[in-house]
């Protein structure tokens, strides 16, 4: 019988779920490092929320341990590689607080409009200061949601509710996702510059790090106010700080801090800002849900191989995963090539399968594809969740497949639509399991994948070559592998490169300004 450690505070009802299911139930919330460390010895699974943190060398003890279930959506105190490399599961509840968080952000919004903390202080301490504390109607008011995921589709449709408008910057947003939300979809300096109230739904990325900052405060409306109840780091605290105190920025309503636990904070202490501890999942409905969640998708691992929402391991049997594993690893390689070049909203993804690899089980191959896609433009994008979130978003996902071979025996060709461009790639498996690119916006090409990689698009002209290998060598960069393609002479043409370390921005521009450059792109594989 699979036994799993629960170590943090879960709802009864997921120990029972466990038992039920036939799994062994070992319920120890608040152990010592030490104590844990020896109780997850002979685990099988283990269930966890936020109290735990999964190192790797807690793994190192964990002799027997298959899969870490985390009941919630964050896995920032699970060292996921340590997970992967030991060959343990990392399981998490993406969708089980969704409706608390948007209710959080609505409730942060309205105490922030009617100062109600304030309020409530000033009369619990006798006084009786009906002026004081004038608030602001928010119906008639404009909301802008800064990302428009699961959590913030939730937010628009509560505002309605309250007669308000709302505007949303979110570049991966298709226009027909907006519609269906009946919310007007803007640039990111429109929505700075016509939102009464502005909240943050979006993941903290190298793209959304430090976004509001000085320079965005100073293009808001006098009187603006400000949620946060996504991610600690979007904004930048010190300078909200000082657009508060210059009177820019009327308050902000704040869940998410840069450091957590947030014992001492630069935005404490203002009478403007409302602050909670990331409350934003804590109801006793959401910890219910994500407690029962994670329980039932433990069971399903533990006693049938069955995976659901796993962060480092795709939705496939047993049976199928070794016929599979080089094509589901091909068709993450090629979304991630797509996805690392795409800086604008996604409209279509359309995966073609050619030859044998028609003949398999895609589903597990369209949610690799589509999570290496998805992976560096949002966070807490799996293989399982890859699908549905880019549905949510109006992404139309099409999938064809040929039987019959062409100029290779097995194709997966990778086919991007943004609201600018069209762009494709293509690749097959040689020998069982060498995976090649062979080709690119229809050029052929054929290429190894490498760690470091970079993408130049170019001019066909002459000297070219010799100036991407002078300049490269000139800042020490070295090139493991160089592949060219052209659709003809003189017309357009590409390079892709192998290098053996990641190649510095500073590198990148000075390739991009040279004659006859048109792109260049540093890709991580």
């Amino acid at each position: 019988m699979p036994k799993v450690l629960i170590s943090d505070k879960l709802s009864p009802r997921a120990a029972d779920i466990f038992r039920e299911r036939g799994v062994d139930v070992d319920f120890r919330p608040g152990l010592s490092d030490e104590e844990l460390r020896e109780a997850i010895r002979d685990a099988d699974g283990l269930a966890i929320r936020s109290a735990t943190t999964v190192t790797a060398e807690l793994l190192d003890a964990a002799e027997n341990l298959k899969v870490v279930g985390r009941a919630g959506i964050g896995v920032d105190n699970v060292d996921i590689d340590a997970a992967t490399q030991r060959g343990v599961v990392v399981m998490n509840t993406p969708f089980g607080n969704s409706v608390t968080t948007a209710e959080h952000a609505i409730a942060m919004m309205m105490s922030l409009a009617r100062q109600l903390p304030l309020a409530n202080a000033s009369t619990h301490a006798g006084k009786w200061e009906k002026t004081a504390f004038m608030g602001m109607e928010v119906a008639g008011k404009t909301l802008g949601l800064i990302g428009c995921g699961n959590i913030g589709s939730i937010v628009a449709d509560r505002a309605h509710g309250l007669k308000m408008r709302v505007v949303v910057f979110d570049p991966f947003l298709s226009a027909e996702r907006a519609a269906d939300l009946s919310i007007e979809k803007v640039e990111f300096e429109a929505l700075l510059a016509r939102a009464d109230v502005i909240s943050i739904h979006a993941p903290l990325t190298d793209g959304t790090r430090d976004l509001l900052d000085a320079n965005a405060f100073s293009r808001m409306k006098d009187g603006v106010r400000i949620v946060n109840c996504a991610r600690g780091g979007i904004l930048v605290e010190a300078d909200l700080r000082d657009a508060i105190e210059s009177g820019k920025v009327a308050g902000a309503a704040i869940d998410v801090f840069a450091e957590e636990p947030a014992n001492e904070n630069i935005l404490f202490g203002l009478p403007q800002v409302i602050a909670t501890p990331h409350l934003g999942a804590a109801t006793s409905e959401a910890q219910e849900n994500v407690a029962l969640q994670v329980a039932e998708q433990m069971s399903d691992y533990l006693l049938s191989g069955a995976v659901s929402n796993a962060i480092n391991m795709p939705s496939v049997t047993a049976e199928e995963a070794p016929h599979l594993k080089p094509y589901m690893s091909l068709a993450e390689k090629l979304g991630s090539f797509a996805g690392q070049l795409t800086e604008t909203g996604l409209q279509g993804i359309t995966i073609e399968f050619h030859g044998h690899v028609a003949t398999l089980n895609t589903r597990p191959l369209i949610s690799s594809a589509i999570a290496g896609l998805l992976r560096p433009l949002l966070d807490n994008i799996n293989m399982v969740n890859a699908t549905s979130v880019a549905r949510d978003r109006g992404i139309a996902i099409t999938e064809t497949k040929h039987e019959q071979p062409g100029d290779y025996e097995t194709l997966i060709c990778l086919s991007v639509k943004t609201d600018r461009r069209s762009r494709s790639v293509a690749g097959t498996i040689f020998g069982g399991n060498r995976e090649r690119i062979v080709e690119i916006k229809d050029i052929p090409i054929e290429a190894e994948w490498g760690t470091h990689m970079l993408y130049i698009t170019n001019k066909d002209r002459p000297g070219v070559i010799g100036d991407l290998g002078r300049t490269l060598a000139e800042n020490g960069v070295n090139i493991a592998t160089f592949h060219l393609g052209r659709s003809g002479p003189g017309d357009d043409a590409i390079a892709l490169l192998q290098v053996d370390d990641a190649v510095p921005e500073t590198v990148v521009d000075q390739l991009e300004n040279l004659n006859n450059i048109v792109q260049v792109k540093a890709l991580e594989f």
